[in-house]
């Protein structure tokens, strides 16, 4: 939705609009800012609940109490409902998180569902932070000479904050006084346990519709990006007649080189549910170019993230013509074991284990990527699969029935679950890793590793911990250096950065 900047100890106005300047691309609509008593907040904003009255920094009614967001809040009707003594200035779905924390405090904080990063100042010189439990939305800080500094990029920090900056955990608030405190996990408890597997494909169906309609909120268009693979085509499906019994029609948007296997199975998907459909065709040469601007955008140099990013770069910058929100398959592959390397696993036990993993990590990789490729172009997405509910529900589900036997294709649960919903052979389409359905893998690593010998990847493959791998992680971690010089290279060795 936006971009935040904050900071707490002799924070300077500034210094904190520099920071903000650097996020414009994150919120073109609107910006706003407030000084309070040794602490200043700052907001960029993408105008979607409220465009005409939600501006920020949020106020509350005693005008003590400043808010700034970066996210949505997809309950915020029934929590608004529950806070009858608060005083609504606006039909924003972040006032509702103001208002919850004036009046119940920071704990109150595990009531909200959605995505979401605040910092939150008084009058009184109090401050405060937190972001959402899975971390879909981003949150950085930095803390040096009884200072503090919050970013939702880590470029928005100056040169000599970057070696201080580290990403702020999900599910977590911090204040000065007490530093971080866990309020919620990105893993909960399911409040339903089906009896048996029949039941257990119903409640997918209908926790993961429930999410899709739940995240379609706002007052603008959401759309869809469309892969043409199971995660993507579900999600479209679910929205197509969600939209279609208020009279509306979906639009859909897919990237890929000509002939692609992603782009033509979209066109199928997109022909199917009558979507309208729209494409972006790229050439290697584009591809290869858009390289520099990926990894400056993502923060990233792993080279699954980077593969899978530069089509997605691609396919934001077209969606953001049409619509300011998108929905994403981002997450499945986690709940329902739709990773390859998963079936080498002893059995359901350590299936689970892993399961919960990736969930864990999936704040510092693919949704890192997400958020990242889209706001480069003032896009939001969202992320369906990963509502908390959904989250919960997958993983209580007993691990064994998400097993993938020798010839038996992945996420058979969830394919099972939408019978009916998508042409059979779009349905139980075989997996591929979007850069690789798009066009882009082949491309990407031939060029990249053109740019660097085999003695310059021994001479500086220690530069980051782990060491860098191959040629290409060099060639990616080189733009990564330059855009953000001193910030602290270890790199996160994954299995699951995909799409």
């Amino acid at each position: 939705m936006c971009g935040i900047a904050g900071g707490h100890g002799h924070a300077r106005a500034v210094d904190g609009r520099r920071m903000l300047r650097r996020l414009v691309h994150r919120g073109p609509d609107d910006q706003g800012e407030v000084q309070a008593n040794g602490s200043w907040l700052g907001h960029r904003r993408l105008s979607i609940v409220d465009v005409d009255g939600g501006r920020q920094p949020l106020v509350n009614e005693t005008g003590d109490l400043w808010l700034v967001g970066n996210g949505e809040v997809y309950n915020h009707e029934q929590v608004r409902s529950g806070l009858p003594a608060a005083s609504f200035a606006t039909r924003s779905d972040n006032e509702v998180a103001l208002h919850l924390l004036d009046s119940e405090g920071p704990a109150a904080l595990d009531r909200l569902e959605g995505m979401y990063a605040f910092l939150v100042a008084g009058a009184d010189g109090s401050f405060f932070a937190a972001r959402d439990p899975v971390g879909i939305k981003p949150l950085y800080w930095a803390r040096r000479d009884g200072m503090v500094r919050f970013a939702s990029e880590m470029a928005a920090f100056d040169a000599d904050w970057l070696p201080f900056v580290e990403s702020f955990p999900p599910g977590f608030h911090w204040t000065p006084e007490r530093g971080l405190e866990r309020f919620a996990s990105a893993v909960g408890e399911s409040d339903r346990e089906p009896s048996d597997r029949r039941q257990a494909l119903k409640d997918t169906r209908e926790a993961l519709v429930a999410s899709v309609q739940r995240q379609m909120m706002g007052d603008v268009p959401v759309g869809v990006f469309l892969s043409g693979g199971l995660d993507s085509s579900l999600i479209a499906a679910i929205a197509a007649r969600h939209l279609a019994e208020r009279g509306e029609r979906l639009q859909t948007f897919a990237v890929g080189t000509d002939a692609s296997p992603d782009l033509l199975a979209a066109r199928v998907v997109a022909e199917h549910l009558g979507t309208d459909h729209h494409e972006r065709v790229y050439t290697a040469g584009e591809a290869v170019g858009a390289v520099p601007l990926v990894v400056r955008a993502i923060e990233h140099f792993d080279p699954s993230l980077v593969r899978s990013a530069v089509p997605n770069y691609l396919l934001a910058e077209l969606a953001a013509q049409h619509v300011k929100v998108v929905l994403t398959g981002e997450g499945a592959d986690e709940l329902f074991a739709g990773y390859e390397y998963l079936r080498d696993l002893a059995g359901a036990d350590e299936l689970q284990a892993e399961m919960v993993r990736t969930v864990e990590g999936l704040h510092d990789l693919n949704l890192q990527r997400c958020d990242r490729v889209t706001m480069a172009h003032g896009l939001e997405a969202r992320v369906p699969f990963l509502d908390r509910q959904v989250i919960a529900f997958a993983l209580g589900l007993p691990p064994e029935w998400k097993l993938s036997w020798p010839g038996e294709p992945e996420k058979r649960l969830l394919r099972d679950a939408f019978e009916g919903w998508l042409p059979h052979e779009l349905l139980w389409r075989e997996k591929s890793q979007f850069g690789d359905g798009s066009g882009a893998a082949d491309v990407l690593t031939r060029r990249m590793e053109q740019s660097v010998s085999e003695e310059e990847l021994e001479r500086d493959s220690s530069l980051t911990d782990p060491p860098l791998r191959t040629r290409e992680e060099l060639a990616y971690y080189r733009i990564f250096a330059e855009h953000l010089p001193g910030v602290c290279a270890e790199r996160t060795v994954s299995r699951f950065a995909t799409a």
